[in-house]
Parts: C-alpha cells; structure tokens; sequence
C-alpha cells in the first residue's frame, strides 16, 4: 500500500501519536513506556507553553489506514537567536524497522524546515536540552533511564543513509558504589567543611528542598549557556519544572552546596530508577501505578543521575568531590549498587575525569546528528 505522511489533525492523531511507540516496541525487552500523564501533557500545544515560543510540526505516517511512523519538526527561536543559528530539529521519531518510512518522516521535516529558510536538521532533540536527546549508538542491552531515546541499532543505520552525520555525543557512566566514599573524597570533603567558606545543604523532606529549588534553575541559567542545546529557562519555564518535579525528587539524592552568603553555587540531582514500576503500569501512573512506582523506586539498586552544576568562580575548589562524597554515603546507605550517570558531553572532559575517578565505565553512548540542507 503507498504511504503518505501528514500533519496531526486533531486529538485523535495526537492520541495516535502519543500511542505509537508502545506497538513499535512490543518486543524490545529494555523498553520502559513513558509517563502517558506527561506525554498528554507535553504534545499538548495548549498546555505546553515551549510550542508558544517555537514552531512545530507533528506528524504520521501512514500506510493502509493505519499509524506506522512519526515525527516532530521543531524551530527553537530562542535557541537560534541567541546562537545565531538556523537550525530546525527533528524529535520523537519512531517508526517499525522500515527504512522507507524512516527516510519519508525526515523527508517530511526536512521540506519542512526549507521552506522557512532553516540551513540544518539537527536531531534528535526536542525543545530543549531536558528532554531526551541522540540516538542511542552504544550499549544496546544495557537498561535505559526514563530520559533517554530508546532506539534500535537499525534506525541508527536508516538515519545514516538518509545524510545525517554526527554532530555530538553524549555517554552514560556506570559507577559503582562503593561501601565507603574513596579516602580522597573523605579527605577533601573535611577540608572544605572546616573552612567554613561553603557548606552542604542535605535535605530529608521537600518543605526542606523547596525554598532553594528557584536557585537550582537560576544556577542552570548561568552556568549551562555553554552546553550544547540549552535554552535559558524563562520565569515560566521554572514555574513549570517545580511543579513537575518537585513531587517526585527524593529529597536524600539532592545535594547542594551554598557559601557563606547563603547563596547556591553547585547542585547534583539524582532519581532511583522507576523502569521496574513504569513496565509494570505500563506507563499510567493513575490510578495504581504510582503504587508500582514507588515500590520499583524502593527496591531498585541503580541510582540515575539527571542534573549537575557548579558556578563558574567555585569551579576547582572540591565542590564535585564535597557532593559526590554525600550522594555516595546516601546511596549506599540506602542500598544502591550503582549510578548511571545520564549524559555527559563526550567534551565535558573534567566531569568525565571525575566519573572516572570514581570508578566510573562508559557503558551506554547517544548522538545528535545534523544535516545540511544545500
């Protein structure tokens, strides 16, 4: 039957959309579906306030009257104006392992961005650096975190034939976790303590954590302008990531460190790994599936990283090693085994020389690819 690609028409399609990767899927053993309350959420131009800042496109591709691909097409205005760029960038492509579907959903974006005289492709990435980012390039068997595309080794080899080469890469540290934090870390944690320039903020409730969540973003805002893809985060922008992720942050994998002004310079934020409990609901988390949720997250041994920062006049004072002596102890105490770092620039050369010096393997490896458009 031919196939045809179009534009999402109406709430039937976005439902479609938001359903597809679950058939695509069905026998991928690592695949943990999403949070389906906040994928309804987030394709929903009307209540995602990032499609009011960019221009987007969704789409399907079809084949006898039945969804067997799709795609997003998203121009980032703000990401373009502050670096001068005319990118547009493809997200949430999923499709069967069908090279001919593959190549027309990019065909489709790539038109697309042409015609509103974008020079580049870049993907996949979505509206900004929180969300998923790069095909998965290495470590295939390995369990993914909630994050990250879930992607097959053939969509890999498509995208390739269709012109897209690398433009960046990311990696995934496993770190064992070991009984003790290492001697050094004890060491320079003690030091740091005794002087009384900074001190640790460790929290056991979210009433604790919230007062100081604001400056976490605020501190994203002007320590992260130099990673690749991030867009500062507007007042908006916090409000809707407090409310999204302050009910789910475990309080002890949220370390933080303030100077004596009691201003926030450095954070590290980790999650336990839900991918048992997110299997088990099957991605709904109402009305039992927190329930599962929460069970997964208590009995799980991996810890996943998920953001990190250290104001820029506080870099190479020990801030890392001051938080990753205490996530370790809370980690340990709480009987994890392992950290998965989650992404780390493939350049980011200092916070991969601390994963390794924590004992830290890359395992798992994403990239952005970008094309040309002539």
């Amino acid at each position: 039957m031919p196939l045809e690609v179009r534009p999402l028409a109406g709430r039937a399609d976005r439902r479609r959309f938001i359903g597809l990767p679950a058939r695509v899927h069905t026998d991928h053993a690592n695949w943990i579906p999403p949070i389906y309350m906040d994928e309804h959420r987030y394709f929903d131009p009307r209540r995602n306030h990032s499609f009011r800042e960019s221009e987007t496109v969704m789409a399907l591709a079809w084949r006898d009257r039945k969804p067997v691909g799709r795609i997003m097409g998203i121009i980032q205005r703000r990401y373009n104006e502050q670096t001068g760029r005319r990118d547009a960038r493809f997200a949430n492509l999923e499709t069967f392992e069908e090279r001919e579907v593959v190549l027309a959903l990019l065909g489709f974006v790539e038109r697309w961005a042409r015609s509103r005289g974008m020079d580049r492709v870049v993907g996949p990435l979505s509206f900004s650096d929180q969300e998923p980012e790069g095909f998965m390039v290495e470590g295939f068997n390995e369990e993914p975190v909630l994050a990250s595309y879930q992607n097959l080794p053939w969509m890999v080899e498509f995208l390739e034939s269709a012109g897209y080469a690398k433009e960046l890469d990311y990696v995934h540290y496993l770190v064992p976790i070991p009984e003790e934090p290492p001697p050094l870390y004890v060491k320079v944690s003690q030091r740091l303590l005794r002087q009384r320039e900074f001190r640790l903020l460790e929290f056991t409730s979210t009433k604790q954590l919230r007062p100081w969540i604001r400056q976490v973003f605020e501190l994203m805002n002007a320590t992260y302008r130099q990673i690749y893809a991030y867009t500062e985060l507007s007042r908006e922008d916090m409000d809707a990531l407090v409310r999204q992720y302050l009910p789910v942050l475990d309080p002890r994998f949220v370390k933080m460190v303030a100077n004596s002004k009691d201003e926030l310079v450095s954070f590290i934020i980790g999650m336990p790994n839900m991918n048992e409990g997110l299997r088990r609901c099957r991605g709904h988390v109402l009305p039992f599936g927190v329930f599962h949720i929460k069970a997964a997250m208590k009995r799980t041994k991996q810890l996943d990283l998920y953001l990190g920062a250290i104001r820029e006049d506080c870099r190479g004072k020990g801030l890392d090693v001051l938080m990753g002596a205490a996530m370790l102890k809370s980690a340990r105490a709480a009987g994890f085994e392992r950290i998965d770092s989650h992404h780390e620039m493939e350049t980011n050369l200092k916070v991969r020389a601390e994963m390794e010096r924590a004992g830290g393997v890359v395992f798992k490896r994403f990239r952005v690819y970008q094309k040309p458009l002539g």
